[in-house]
């Protein structure tokens, strides 16, 4: 596979690098789900008083074609052959903070995940990045939280007849909440993070209710979205009440309804 090379690549650029202290891989490739579409990412830190140009650096793994620092402070990297790349380049002495990342990032085999790692650090800190469930009842409380509140404004944003931010609140951030509710009901976490990856896959029966959610940019179908939505997210937040003895605010619940107009 045409990542397994650049990957080889990457791995001999950086361990032919003195200022480079250790680099991490993240990403669907450590998870082991890369493919022909996947990125390269990496964490690479940097020993003290030492600087890496991003640009330099990609250019010694494959031809660039664009190279920029993204709205996240990522420098993100499109080779020649539009594979995506994005590198963060950190001090050493910050390489500690990968101990916050439990929960976040999850690497099912760490050995592979290290590419350098000139003092073992990297890799100590590595082998405690180990996957974490999400703890059901406080989870599914949180998440019917988040849908009453996040839909409201959905509502809202609706009856000011502003479609497109209706559609993105809906899209971007109703959404990701009731698809780890889903997943949490059904037992299906390995894409916990990013809960939309490979739904087709993990729930089928699930994906055309899913799609009922959604909606072009248009007062009407953003509306029909949301009804759609609202209802599904009642019908989870009820297993979920079920289930783990979670609150149900039936009355917030009517009013949020009635506020789209269903």
């Amino acid at each position: 596979m045409k990542l397994d090379d650049r990957i080889h690549r990457l791995r001999e650029v950086l361990r032919a690098d003195a200022r480079i202290v250790a680099a991490l891989l993240y990403g669907s490739w450590t998870a082991g789900e890369a493919d022909e579409h996947s990125d390269l990412e990496a964490y690479v830190f940097v020993a003290p008083g030492q600087e890496i140009d991003p640009r330099a650096f990609a250019e010694q793994i494959a031809p660039v074609r664009l190279c920029h620092t993204n709205m996240f402070g990522v420098h993100s990297i499109v080779f020649d052959d539009l594979m995506r790349g994005e590198f963060h380049f950190d001090p050493a002495e910050e390489i500690d903070k990968i101990a916050s990342w439990q929960g976040m990032i999850h690497l099912p085999d760490p050995e592979r995940a290290v590419l350098v790692d000139r003092d073992g650090r990297l890799t100590e800190l590595a082998h405690g990045l180990t996957r974490v469930e999400p703890d059901p009842v406080e989870t599914a409380q949180l998440k019917a939280d988040e849908l009453a509140n996040w839909t409201l404004m959905v509502s809202h944003l609706l009856a000011r007849r502003e479609a497109a931010r209706a559609a993105f609140f809906l899209n971007s951030v109703v959404s990701p909440h009731q698809l780890q509710l889903l997943r949490l009901l059904q037992k299906s976490t390995d894409h916990w993070l990013t809960p939309s990856r490979a739904l087709e896959e993990d729930l089928p029966s699930h994906v055309e209710r899913h799609a009922a959610t959604t909606a072009r940019a248009e007062l009407a179908a953003v509306t029909g979205a949301a009804r759609e939505s609202w209802a599904w997210s009642r019908e989870l937040i009820a297993q979920a009440h079920e289930r783990w003895g979670t609150s149900y605010a039936a009355d917030l619940h009517d009013d949020i309804a009635a506020h789209l107009g269903t």
